[in-house]
């Protein structure tokens, strides 16, 4: 994994509750991760639906109907 110059600053906003996460702060590795799997990153999701480890692009796509 690469040295990213923005880590710290991205923890400020990173939402991401699963603790052994290597990639947390490191946005780029964290997008890629998760595209790979078909899904978004925790920072997408509200806290409530985060900790729920439902990352599925249609999870989102059903919170955006909510709004």
């Amino acid at each position: 994994m690469k040295e990213c110059i923005n880590r710290e600053n991205n923890l400020k906003y990173c939402n991401c509750t699963y603790e052994p996460c290597e990639r947390k702060g490191i946005c780029c590795e964290c997008l890629h991760y998760h595209r790979q799997l078909g899904e978004l990153p925790a920072c997408f999701f509200p806290d409530e639906v985060e900790r729920t480890y439902d990352r599925s692009i249609a999870r989102f796509l059903r919170l955006q109907q909510q709004k």
